[in-house]
């Protein structure tokens, strides 16, 4: 697996109650069920995708996340993830409350558009950056809203949600001692715990 699904599987309760946003393929989903008994769906919108979560016996719906999660019970789920979805989506600030309404907690993964790569390919070139975490050029890519780890722990106290965990670290979720120290600076990735 990927090392910020294992870092996120680790995170999840055994026996627990999930729903994975943008679940892609099922890896995650696939993983929890067989290594942590958990229960859950995965909501996917590419059909490739959806393809491969049936191959892989996850129980997977359609379901475009830009409309909400309006079909699913206050409470009904102990965690919901989204992994590097976020940026992709046209109102994180409503992504978030649908995501605890629905969850008991969230776990969130997105690349900091502050690492200091970008500010210097910006400054330097006068170019929107490209990097390991933003492989594509502007005019193509599926992230919508940048923003930054000071951008999103603002909207969080702004909303009245806590941040229950937090680990920053490099394009693999490597930590690192700058990372920690300057997270907005030095860190490209990072997974946050969340909850009310």
């Amino acid at each position: 697996m990927r090392q910020d699904l294992t870092i996120i599987a680790n995170l999840v309760k055994p026996t627990s109650r999930v729903l994975d946003l943008a679940c892609g393929d099922g890896e995650l989903l696939h993983y929890l069920e067989e290594h942590k008994s958990v229960t859950g769906y995965g909501l996917e919108i590419d059909a490739e995708q959806i393809t491969a979560c049936i191959a892989r016996g996850v129980d997977v719906l359609e379901q475009d996340l830009n409309r909400g999660l309006s079909n699913f019970a206050d409470g009904s789920y102990d965690t919901v993830i989204m992994t590097q979805a976020l940026q992709v989506l046209r109102r994180q600030d409503l992504a978030l409350d649908e995501m605890l309404r629905v969850g008991k907690e969230a776990i969130v993964t997105f690349p900091n558009f502050a690492h200091w790569t970008n500010r210097f390919y910006l400054s330097w070139k006068g170019q929107m950056p490209m990097s390991k975490t933003l492989p594509h050029q502007w005019y193509d890519t599926p992230n919508i809203h940048l923003f930054t780890f000071k951008d999103f722990e603002a909207l969080c106290m702004e909303k009245g949600i806590k941040i229950l965990d937090r680990a920053v670290g490099d394009f693999a979720y490597q930590s690192h001692w700058k990372a920690r120290l300057w997270p907005n600076l030095f860190g490209e990735v990072a997974i946050y715990r969340i909850g009310r």
